[in-house]
């Protein structure tokens, strides 16, 4: 629903040594292209998931606050040419949220909600992107994935980002399907949220509420 980078609940040092772990990962199967390791964090410690011999939803976040365009840098791999940075250049820059808008209904237990695009206006500004194929008249199909945009912010630090992602999502327009955004302004403005106290059951707890 929301990924954001850094994550406030990971310290420099979990943060490195997640880093050893999956570089150490890749290098014992000898994988070579862009991809994902997965980690689940409770408390101090961490564990692995899995491994997403891909480019993730979430990829504009690590992009955005490392300046790197990682679909250039997996077309160069494919292509049998080498990064055009080394591990060294890679270092983090301000905060970066990014929300999932999907053609979804939260209030229905995230019933998918094809139909119709009437009106999209997406928002703009200082530290804001929207990625999306949408567009007026286009109709979402019921047959694939309901994400339909992925509205990212960066701003130096994550309270500017939080209230960033406020405003862009207030001034995201999508008229004839129900979309995420609505639940997503209530996670922004949720204490626990701000707080950065969030767990995996805390999207179930505040339905139910």
């Amino acid at each position: 629903i929301i990924e954001e980078a850094p994550s406030p609940a990971v310290t420099e040092t979990i943060r490195a040594a997640m880093g050893d772990a999956a570089v150490a990962a890749a290098k014992a199967i000898g994988y070579y292209s862009a991809g994902t390791v997965e980690f689940l964090l409770s408390g101090e410690e961490f564990f692995f998931l899995e491994v997403n011999t891909r480019l993730q939803v979430e990829h504009p976040i690590t992009e955005e606050i490392t300046g790197v365009d990682l679909v250039r840098e997996q077309i160069r791999i494919a292509a049998g040419m080498p990064l055009s940075f080394t591990q060294d250049d890679v270092t983090f820059t301000g905060h970066a949220i990014e929300c999932r808008i999907n053609a979804e209904d939260p209030a229905a237990n995230f019933r998918p909600c094809p139909g119709k695009i009437e009106q999209i206006i997406a928002p703009g500004g200082f530290g804001v992107r929207f990625d999306s194929h949408v567009a007026a008249g286009y109709v979402v199909p019921p047959y694939y994935d309901s994400l339909i945009g992925k509205l990212i912010v960066h701003q130096p630090t994550r309270e500017a980002a939080i209230e960033t992602m406020t405003r862009a999502l207030r001034e995201l327009q999508i008229k004839g399907i129900a979309t995420t955004v609505p639940l997503h302004l209530d996670l922004l403005s949720h204490s626990a949220f701000h707080e950065a106290t969030i767990d995996t059951k805390f999207v179930e707890r505040l339905l139910a509420d």
